[in-house]
Order: C-alpha cells, then sequence, then structure tokens
C-alpha cells in the first residue's frame, strides 16, 4: 500500500487542499500510514497530477492565499478501485495497515468484496495461530557474556502470550464484522457469500 492509494481514496469521497489531506492524516488516518509529512503530501500530489490520477482547481479565498482543491480523474479512480478491489496478500504481521485500510475505503466496494477482504485476513491468520503458536521457542545458542537470559525469556514470554492475545481478538473480531454483515440486509450476490464457511480455530 502506498501513500497514492490512501490520498486517492480520500479525494474519492470529496475533493480536499493538501492541507485537508495532511489533517485527515494526522487524525481519522493516522492508523493507516505513520508520520506523513505535508512535503510528502504535496510531492505526491504532485507526481499524481503528472500522471493525470488527480486534478486541481484553485479556489479563491478573500483575505487568504488561494487554495488548490484536488479530485480524482477517472483514471485516477480506476488506478484507486484497481487497488482496492485487488487481490489483497496479507503481510506476515496482522497489525500492518493495509487490510485496516482498504476496510476503511470499504464504501467503495461491494458487501461480498468486503466478505471475501475479512475471509483472506481470517483464513491467513488461522493459519498463522496452527502453524507458529505452540512452535519451540527454545534458543539453541549458549548467551554471551553480558546477556541475561532470565530476564529475555521473560520479556519474550510476555511477548508471546501478548501477541498470540492480540491475534486471537483480531480474528474474533472479525468473525464478529462477518456475522454482523451477512445479518445485514444483503443483495442476493452477498447472501451467497454464506456458502464460504470459515472453520474455527
Amino acid at each position: 500500500m502506498k501513500l497514492d492509494h490512501i490520498l486517492l481514496g480520500v479525494l474519492m469521497q470529496h475533493p480536499r487542499t493538501g492541507y485537508d489531506l495532511k489533517r485527515y492524516l494526522d487524525t481519522s488516518g493516522r492508523f493507516l500510514r505513520s508520520h506523513t509529512q505535508m512535503s510528502q503530501v504535496y510531492r505526491t500530489l504532485g507526481l499524481m497530477e503528472d500522471r493525470g490520477w488527480v486534478a486541481h482547481t484553485v479556489e479563491p479565498r478573500p483575505g487568504a492565499q488561494d487554495a488548490k482543491v484536488y479530485r480524482t480523474t477517472e483514471e485516477g479512480s480506476m488506478v484507486f478501485t484497481d487497488w482496492l478491489a485487488g487481490p489483497y496478500d496479507p503481510p506476515s504481521r496482522f497489525q500492518d495497515p493495509e487490510f485496516g485500510a482498504r476496510l476503511s475505503f470499504c464504501g467503495f466496494l461491494t458487501v461480498r468484496q468486503v466478505l471475501v477482504l475479512i475471509d483472506t485476513e481470517i483464513m491467513t491468520r488461522v493459519a498463522q495461530v496452527a502453524r507458529y503458536r505452540n512452535r519451540d521457542r527454545s534458543s539453541p545458542w549458549e548467551p554471551p557474556e553480558g546477556y541475561n537470559p532470565e530476564l529475555a525469556e521473560m520479556v519474550n514470554q510476555w511477548a508471546h502470550e501478548n501477541g498470540a492475545a492480540g491475534m486471537d481478538a483480531h480474528i474474533a473480531s472479525l468473525r464478529v464484522l462477518r456475522e454482523t454483515l451477512l445479518d445485514a440486509p444483503l443483495d442476493e450476490h452477498a447472501r451467497t457469500h454464506r456458502l464460504s464457511v470459515i472453520r474455527e480455530a
């Protein structure tokens, strides 16, 4: 996921200035991308405008500097929707932001597409639990001088248990979301997705 995708998605919702986009990234979008600088926003907007993905108009503001208001072009909309509805390859860490970014723009998807996205994430994380939860975590090497193995073991055990709890909560919350979507009024295509069953971990 690139900054381009986030900016295109936000502009697809409605046109905004570069300042508006930065404000979004500092508030609602802060969990999709960390520490985005204003210069990065304007540089990316410039590149996207060169590619024909966005265009801007100048909005006069009496008593203040005129504002450039950006909106997506037809080509930019296609680039965004191709990414959003395209294949989702879950990263190794469930905390990485791409899944959340796709969900945050789910208004541009069908319910069925959202269910496919959720199912892909659940199946990937359930498989990770099965493969790695009970792995051998012992160290095959002798600790070097000055290394505190008891401290390391204590912290590593905490990290393992905390990560396992986070993964379990992530999977459980996605199952709740999935059932909520299935119970909501849906179109016929989404109803057929009930045939896709996620096995319990």
